[in-house]
């Protein structure tokens, strides 16, 4: 049915040489909350693809599952670029822990750039966990395994998998506590009930400037420009680690060709606006685009780490 709605389009798109591509407003669904990691970055990129296509791209949240709501509402959208969707890591991971999942993360989407990438920031309450770098956290871990709870927004989030990887790698027994939300973990970090989270740079900044966190590493292989004298993870002593935080647009499988190359050019071309980069690094993300070709190898390759992570922890989702 998918090749026949391909063949469709092909033949619309052939019949309407008098409306080049986009005629009417383009939709980029977000499936995740109003105010988050993905959402933010496209509010703030959806007027500039407004300008430059001289139609309307408008943000639609589709939140639930994880995050597979909305990339199903992508994957089963016809593939005429009017309905695209914000993938990333948290999509591969989802297809890993999600077993029922009806769509194939690389397969039913044509992922056409990346968009923008960032860290996590790990941080610890000074008063419950006493640590100064990462090798101190990682002693205390050590001498005393399962004691040090870390705090994320739920079971299978990439809070949670973060944390599951530096367990992992580290060769320590942090104690999961999924919440509801980075909110209510946050807040519970803050106030002296768990010791330890991996978070976003938003939600840490003021924190960590303010004296209240304590900020040991970040999750990329580079040190994040707003936190620069904060090691990176390996740096502080857990070698080979790396866990970056990235947003890509995706559309559904079988999207034409030349409407993914037009996408793909005034999507790098607003990424490269400095005002634009501005307030991507305040949301705590970096701009940047990848070709097509190349975005599918990362996410090839992004795939297979995380489903190795989430079998080797046995990560569960609510």
């Amino acid at each position: 049915m998918k090749s026949a709605l391909c063949i469709l389009v092909a033949l619309l798109a052939s019949t309407a040489g008098a409306q080049p591509y986009p005629s009417r407003p383009v939709r980029l669904v977000v499936p995740l909350s109003p105010g988050g990691f993905a959402d933010t970055p496209t509010r703030i990129l959806a007027p500039r693809l407004s300008e430059q296509f001289g139609r309307q791209f408008y943000v639609e949240n589709r939140p639930g599952a994880g995050g597979t709501i909305g990339w199903d509402f992508v994957a089963k959208s016809a593939p005429d670029g009017y309905t695209l969707g914000i993938t990333g890591s948290t999509l591969l991971i989802g297809a890993h822990l999600y077993k029922n999942v009806q769509y194939d993360a690389l397969k039913d989407f044509t992922h056409i750039t990346m968009m923008a990438s960032g860290p996590y920031v790990l941080v610890v309450n000074a008063q419950k966990v006493p640590a100064n770098s990462v090798r101190e956290l990682i002693a205390a871990a050590k001498a005393q395994p399962g004691a040090i709870d870390f705090a994320s927004s739920g079971n299978g989030s990439s809070q949670h998998l973060v944390g599951a990887l530096f367990n992992m790698m580290a060769g320590v027994q942090l104690n999961h506590v999924p919440y509801k939300g980075s909110g209510p973990a946050m807040q519970d970090l803050l106030g002296g009930q768990v010791g330890v989270s991996f978070a976003g740079v938003p939600n840490v900044l003021g924190n960590v400037r303010g004296g209240k966190l304590k900020a040991l590493a970040v999750t990329t292989p580079k040190r994040w420009v707003e936190l620069p004298d904060v090691p990176t993870m390996a740096e502080a002593g857990v070698p080979g680690y790396e866990a970056t935080l990235w947003l890509s647009i995706s559309g559904p499988a079988g999207m034409p060709a030349p409407i993914v190359q037009r996408l793909y050019t005034e999507i790098s071309k607003a990424l490269q606006d400095p005002e634009l980069q501005h307030s991507f690094r305040a949301a705590g993300v970096e701009a940047m685009a990848m070709p097509p070709d190349e975005l599918n190898r990362y996410m090839a390759s992004e795939y297979e780490k995380w489903g190795r992570v989430v079998k080797e922890t046995g990560a569960t989702v609510n």
